[in-house]
């Protein structure tokens, strides 16, 4: 076992929990990272098994919001229609991902310069957003109206672009549709439970048999260690977007996909 091995997937792990739900696309940091620090990923699996521990982190966090919607579908009216919502908002990505999926991660997922565009523009999107959103009339994500959450659950299939960022479609959706910085943020979390849970799941049944003894350990570790940074930056960035907005993640989408785009002109990737 290689400890330098280990010690990227650490970084790895790391690198993904902190990404996964900020708007800034953790696909396109695994991808660019993984390529700098020479990091060798056979059919992504390191990449897709360790996206279970940021989504496991953000649901121990939001173990009490599940353990009631679940227990209250027997008796109560607004347990049924929050996971109602979630279904409807979910179903986007299921249908358009069956379609779009192997053309993704074969060819978008391949090109720097996709990822770059992405973000930079997307980074100007939300800028734009931060100054011309509508006026918020939805403050608490649950109570996110069907119809705009469905919307949102469109939005999010933007996000199969990489470098996009499934958190920032989905955050940029709910903008767009009323919703206020702390919902728009806290809806993202609640839909990525399901969509990330599901696209584990199919991943994982393509890759299971790829999946090396040297790759299991490398997959503990990056696992730990994206649940462990997911855990410590979801709460602390809901309550900074609250008070600050989305704004210096805008310029650091844009300054990405500057040094991105630069470094291929360059040469350097």
């Amino acid at each position: 076992m290689d400890l330098l091995d280990l010690a990227r997937a650490a970084l790895l792990g790391i690198l993904q929990g902190l990404t996964e739900f900020l708007p800034v696309s953790s696909t396109a940091h695994l991808l660019i990272a993984e390529n700098l620090i020479g990091y060798e990923d056979p059919n992504n699996a390191f990449a897709i098994m360790i996206q279970l521990g940021s989504i496991l982190a953000v649901m121990w966090l939001y173990r009490q919001r599940i353990f009631d919607v679940v227990t209250g579908l027997p008796t109560k009216p607004e347990a049924r229609r929050f996971a109602l919502m979630l279904f409807l908002a979910f179903l986007p990505a299921v249908v358009i991902g069956l379609f779009a999926a192997d053309y993704v991660k074969t060819v978008l997922q391949e090109s720097v310069s996709v990822i770059a565009w992405a973000l930079l523009i997307g980074g100007v999107a939300m800028l734009i957003l931060e100054k011309f959103r509508p006026t918020p009339e939805v403050t608490d994500a649950a109570e996110t109206p069907i119809w705009r959450a469905v919307a949102v659950g469109f939005a999010q299939c933007v996000a199969m672009i990489p470098g996009v960022s499934r958190s920032g479609a989905t955050i940029y959706g709910g903008l767009l549709l009323g919703l206020d910085r702390r919902a728009a943020a806290e809806f993202s979390f609640f839909l990525a439970m399901p969509t990330m849970v599901a696209a584990f799941v199919y991943d994982f049944i393509k890759v299971k048999d790829h999946i090396t003894a040297d790759q299991t350990a490398e997959i503990a570790v990056g696992f730990v260690f994206a649940f462990l940074s997911a855990w410590f930056v979801v709460k602390p960035f809901l309550e900074y977007v609250t008070r600050v907005g989305f704004g210096p993640f805008a310029w650091y989408r844009i300054a990405a996909g500057a040094v991105l785009l630069g470094a291929l002109a360059m040469g350097w990737l």
